[in-house]
């Protein structure tokens, strides 16, 4: 799929390949679930794919309870973005989506929390079932808000990362310290009890390690960077994905929005061509994500920043 596809070009078009993708078998009311009983108002006064279920007498189009309802923006301009930023390894500024759409930085940066949020996975399984591998890490970003900059990581912010190396899937978590009481259980609820964990020597995986099938670190202070099928490896270039973007393209970005963007690049990455995912496959799984899923902007967890 290119940039110059219809569906990119034509809000029509992009509303038929959205209810294509979304209603595979037909129109399924957003409202009752109703797949039988619905009509299609045609009529000069009704707006393009306007539906009405007669079993609970509501109307609806593709976008209700998705993160497209009730924009303004054409949806055609939605689909591009969704498949901009899904198709960009390293992310794509509101800036260049403002230049792109022609939309407001405004509209091109609410846009992008909106995708994002569809991006978020809902797939809560752990990682490693079966005796598979798990890497474990941390990385330090940024500043942490009202913290004065000094030596170390103190002053930064903070993810803590898990990556299962043999589905190629990635989750990131922001928290305030990297410590055992903040490990653990982001280790526990995320990766099967049956995996093998991968870390580095730091203490706070030793505690959590424990439950886990195996647990082997290798010794980074000790210039030791793999010990057979023992490294971190795969969890470090993910990092080296996400910072490259986090400084490269984005160049800022606050702590109260960092779980959005670490969403982007778990998405990305755990639909990237190495697990059998291309650009097209990967912009209709974001689609699909944005089903059940709203974001205002009167949301508090939104609010105006000045990210790029």
């Amino acid at each position: 799929m290119q940039i110059t596809d219809p569906v990119f070009t034509d809000a029509d078009k992009a509303r038929e390949h959205l209810e294509a993708i979304n209603w595979p078998l037909g129109p399924v009311c957003p409202h009752c679930g109703e797949r039988e009983n619905v009509t299609r108002l045609k009529g000069k006064s009704h707006r393009p794919g306007l539906i009405q279920c007669n079993a609970c007498a509501k109307n609806f189009t593709v976008t209700v309870g998705t993160v497209f309802e009730r924009s303004k923006v054409p949806l055609n301009k939605w689909l591009l973005a969704t498949y901009l930023i899904s198709s960009s390894k390293k992310g794509i500024s509101a800036k260049q989506i403002e230049r792109m759409l022609g939309v407001t930085y405004k509209t091109a940066w609410f846009m992008m929390h909106r995708i994002r949020e569809a991006m978020t996975s809902d797939d809560k399984s752990g990682f490693g079932s079966g005796g598979g591998i798990v890497e474990a890490d941390e990385t330090f970003i940024g500043k942490e808000p009202g913290k004065k900059k000094g030596p170390g990581f103190h002053h930064k912010m903070k993810v803590v990362a898990l990556v299962d190396r043999n589905t190629g899937r990635s989750r990131a978590f922001v928290v305030d310290r990297v410590n055992r009481s903040t490990v653990t259980p982001i280790v526990l609820k995320n990766v099967d009890r049956s995996a093998r964990l991968a870390t580095d020597e730091g203490p706070h995986y030793r505690f959590v390690g424990k439950h886990m099938r195996d647990h082997k670190a290798v010794n980074h202070s000790a210039k030791e960077w793999a010990r057979g099928n023992v490294h971190i490896n795969t969890v470090e270039g993910y990092f080296s994905i996400f910072k490259r973007g986090m400084k490269g393209v984005y160049q800022h970005c606050g702590k109260k929005h960092l779980h959005r963007y670490m969403a982007e690049f778990d998405f990305r990455y755990s639909n990237r061509s190495a697990t059998g995912c291309e650009d097209q496959d990967r912009a209709m799984r974001a689609v699909l994500g944005a089903v059940g899923k709203r974001l205002t902007y009167r949301n508090p967890d939104v609010g105006v920043s000045a990210t790029a």
